[in-house]
């Protein structure tokens, strides 16, 4: 740890609570049991800040806003009588501007906080459970409760020969100092998604491959769309059972994967791996303490953030579930008062949003259709086209849907799915509505701006029980 960052705590002191992991959770729990009074360690190891600020949501986003310009550049012909162009002139330069908006929210939103909380020690080290409290660089640390947040990291896939090449990850493609002719983006999630749409917008020829189809955890529905309006953006979309090896070659890297019962060798310049993330759980002693681990090897939490082992807990995305940054402090706030008072806050995810940043956005809340299904519900549900949507008509682009899911007995919602080029920025009405017990008749009727796409969400609600293309501008 250098000393510009963030002091240093003793480590010998006395604790009510020792927080492992530096990142959005950690922050979150420290601060939230400091607000309470107590005494608080928190143990970070690396770059302070987690995934998140450093090399996660922050750097990812400002690229993708980078390359959306371009598109919406080269797309404005769409406008009668309007002519544009866009491209990347200089990626080193929009890298270096990257790295100072990171560098600037790691010191305002992590380093400079920590003077402001008295009762929070930042110590630099290596740490685990051990003797019945937390060891750090060998060590003890005397504290009454411990959670761990310690965050994930990029998953491998077991690829013969994977381990001979120069993969990227969503973390080292940010650092390259040049753009690549091709790609190969091995990965259908959200990860893969965004960043195979960012870096064909930039100039490379990506193909994304994947076991079953984008966004396989969504509705079907905008899984199908997403991958049609990537394939009018020269991405290739392509579904695999197999990946068979991987070597480099000399136009870079050769990928033989199984299509159809075939073989087929793709090529490119590089590949990219985003089949996932893993939690960070090596080294630091779990088992010997009686943690218990998932299959996917995140730790096992209750709804009051407890692992198997009495007084520790465990937030973020070391728990292996909904591994988005907001969650992962929402979480830790929860553990965080539960060690300090008694158990008495559950974390709740029923109206959880999540966003993934592709254009058009996909944004979900709730359960999709399948998983309400699975849970014995009787859903039914209503499918709006965009192009019914005057917000998307105005702007002449009416790719994407709203897909809502509802409890046929009670007529309540359950679920809001939206594929639209701003998306983000409506799914937090749906949000609300479900968090509120909402029906779709209640969240139809409800006053809308005009010419919005969160109005979409209205008209979706209405769709259930009308054809709203027979109704006139703002009737309903």
């Amino acid at each position: 740890m250098t000393d510009e960052c963030c002091g240093t705590g003793e480590l010998n002191g006395r604790y009510d609570l020792a927080v492992i992991g530096a990142g959005s959770a950690g922050f979150s729990a420290a601060i939230t049991a400091a607000e309470q009074g107590a005494q608080v360690a928190l143990i970070g190891h690396g770059t302070i800040g987690g995934t998140c600020v450093n090399v996660g949501c922050v750097p990812s986003k400002a690229l993708i806003r980078a390359a959306e310009a371009v598109h919406h550049a080269n797309s404005a012909p769409r406008f009668a009588g309007v002519e544009a162009a866009g491209r990347v002139k200089d990626w080193n330069a929009l890298r270096a501007q990257k790295d100072e908006l990171v560098a600037s929210l790691r010191q305002a939103k992590y380093i400079d906080l920590l003077p402001a909380y008295n009762g929070v020690a930042y110590l630099e080290g290596k740490a685990r459970l051990g003797n019945g409290g937390v060891i750090v660089d060998g060590e003890p640390i005397d504290a009454g409760k411990v959670i761990i947040a310690t965050g994930s990291h990029e998953f491998v896939p077991a690829i013969p020969g994977i381990e001979d090449i120069p993969y990227l990850t969503s973390t080292t493609a940010f650092e390259m100092t040049s753009l690549p002719d091709s790609m190969l983006v091995i990965g259908g999630g959200y990860i893969g998604c965004e960043l195979a749409q960012m870096f064909a917008r930039a100039g490379v020829k990506v193909t994304i491959l994947f076991r079953s189809r984008l966004l396989p955890e969504g509705e079907p529905e905008i899984s199908e769309a997403l991958a049609r309006y990537f394939e009018a953006e020269g991405i290739s979309v392509r579904r695999v059972s197999e990946y068979d090896s991987i070597r480099t070659s000399d136009h870079g890297i050769a990928l033989t994967v199984t299509i159809d019962g075939s073989a087929e060798t793709l090529e490119a310049q590089r590949v990219l791996l985003s089949a996932g993330r893993k939690a960070n759980t090596v080294g630091l002693g779990l088992e010997k303490a009686g943690v218990q681990l998932l299959p996917n090897g995140g730790i096992r939490v209750d709804d009051r953030m407890r692992t198997s082992k009495a007084g520790v807990y465990a937030a973020g995305d070391v728990t292996g579930r909904d591994l988005f940054v907001y969650m992962a402090a929402y979480g830790a706030k929860i553990a965080a008062s539960n060690a300090m008072n008694g158990d008495g806050k559950s974390y709740d995810n029923l109206a959880m949003p999540a966003v993934v940043f592709t254009d058009p956005q996909v944004a979900s809340v709730g359960l999709t259709e399948a998983a309400a299904r699975a849970q014995g519900i009787d859903a039914k549900t209503s499918v709006l086209p965009l192009d019914n949507v005057p917000r998307a008509l105005a702007a002449r682009d009416t790719r994407g849907m709203i897909k809502l899911v509802a409890d046929s007995a009670t007529g309540k919602l359950i679920g809001a799915h939206i594929l639209a080029p701003e998306g983000a920025d409506s799914i937090q009405t749906a949000a609300i509505a479900i968090e509120q017990g909402m029906t779709y008749g209640e969240l139809g009727g409800m006053i809308f701006p005009y010419l919005t796409t969160v109005e979409g969400l209205k008209l979706a609600a209405q769709t259930f029980d009308m054809d709203v293309s027979k109704l006139s501008c703002c009737a309903g």
